[in-house]
């Protein structure tokens, strides 16, 4: 996948979608829908990206990882403070989850991945185990809340309920989605969860006052989020401001590297070409293959068919393809199932997986695809059914 993404294959994809537009094999009335439905989500994913990239240059993140990495420490006099790892593990899964759920998977793949792999390193442990903690609950942890993932916001749009009518609907499988991928870490990184860390020093601030700018906008930017504003409206504005801060202070900051340019040509791209052939009998050809009941093992077919689509191609195109198959709330949260809790075997499933790969390049981290791939389909295998069971279990349907 990493030289798919640096040899030019999501422009050539997106020049492919264009290409199918100019044509009219998509027709314009599917684009336009089709833009109405995910440009604000594109808007939303390099808003983000910006803030996170210049409250990185600020050393914004380089200091909460150091404050965090003292968090529960002691000193034995003359010492430095130690720590326990399992107990800095356990900070990250609680940053990562509520990241998750009340911010976005991408906003967690683009925000804490920094956070969390420089938390690590400066407490000279391995970044591995945070790094993939990161990446699971992205995904496992985004079922709870329309904001949690992109694809919820495409599906409250369906099901026209508030917040908490969502929340009511999936909260069984979203607590499997957060508590078995923990328990798959705790089994394999176990001995690297076990003993101590030294706690590094808070390092110094180069500009204090766009440290303190950077992190005021931060703060107001996540409760903003969450307030039932469209994200993408004060993620951009948080992202003018900072540009403009940076423009004054520390233009040497500012590059184009720091956009997601690959990862957001590869998703509309994507989009382009699902969308094309949903106008050519894609939704049909879907419809017989995804099953029509209620019953646990209709669900189940479902799920296994969004998730096989997702790592297929990708989780938001996969669940627009499929959207018309889930012709009742139970239906579509168990699409949602497949489609949030699924994507964990291909780097292309989720835009977060690429975004926190991109995240992860950046500081210099190599993950094996090989070993993602094969760890991602062990827990799929077990978590998808049980988080259809709970969904199932929690409707109380027959069957």
């Amino acid at each position: 996948m990493r030289k798919l993404l640096t040899a030019g294959f999501p422009g050539a994809l997106f020049v492919v979608g264009l290409i199918l537009l100019s044509t009219g094999l998509l027709t314009p009335s599917s684009a336009l829908e089709l833009a109405s439905r995910t440009v604000p989500i594109l808007l939303f994913v390099l808003a983000m990206t910006v803030v996170t990239e210049l409250a990185d240059s600020a050393g914004l993140f380089r200091f909460i990882t150091a404050r965090l990495a003292r968090f529960g420490t002691r000193a034995a006099p003359g010492k430095p403070p130690l720590g326990r790892i399992a107990v800095l593990w356990l900070l990250v899964v609680g940053l990562a989850t509520l990241s998750t759920v009340f911010l976005s998977l991408d906003t967690t793949a683009v925000l804490v991945t920094p956070v969390v792999v420089s938390l690590a390193r400066h407490a000279r442990i391995n970044p591995l185990p945070f790094a993939l903690t990161t990446v699971w609950l992205a995904n496992t942890a985004s079922l709870l809340l329309p904001v949690s993932n992109l694809t919820n916001l495409l599906a409250q749009r369906q099901l026209d309920v508030s917040p908490l009518g969502f929340a009511q609907l999936v909260w069984a499988p979203a607590v499997v989605g957060i508590v078995l991928p923990l328990v798959f870490l705790v089994l394999m990184f176990r001995r690297d969860l076990r003993g101590k860390y030294s706690a590094p020093d808070v390092p110094a601030v180069a500009d204090k006052r766009l440290l303190v700018l950077s992190a005021i906008t931060v703060a107001l930017l996540l409760p903003a989020l969450v307030s039932g504003v469209a994200v993408w409206i004060p993620a951009s504005i948080a992202a003018v401001f900072l540009l403009v801060v940076f423009v004054v202070r520390e233009r040497s900051a500012l590059h184009w590297k720091m956009l997601p340019t690959q990862p957001l040509l590869l998703t509309m791209g994507l989009f382009l070409v699902v969308a094309t052939l949903h106008d050519h009998g894609l939704g049909a050809a879907l419809g017989r293959v995804s099953g029509t009941g209620e019953d646990f093992l209709s669900l189940l077919q479902l799920a296994g068919l969004g998730a096989l689509s997702a790592n297929g191609v990708n989780n938001l195109p996969a669940y627009l393809a499929l959207e018309p198959a889930a012709d009742s709330p139970v239906r579509l949260a168990a699409l949602l199932v497949g489609v949030n809790l699924g994507p964990l075997v291909t780097p292309w499933a989720s835009l977060a997986t690429l975004l926190w790969h991109s995240r992860l390049k950046a500081m210099g981290l190599d993950v094996s695809w090989r070993g993602y791939a094969l760890a991602g389909l062990a827990l799929v295998v077990v978590l998808l059914p049980l988080s259809v069971l709970a969904l199932w279990l929690a409707a109380g349907l027959p069957g």
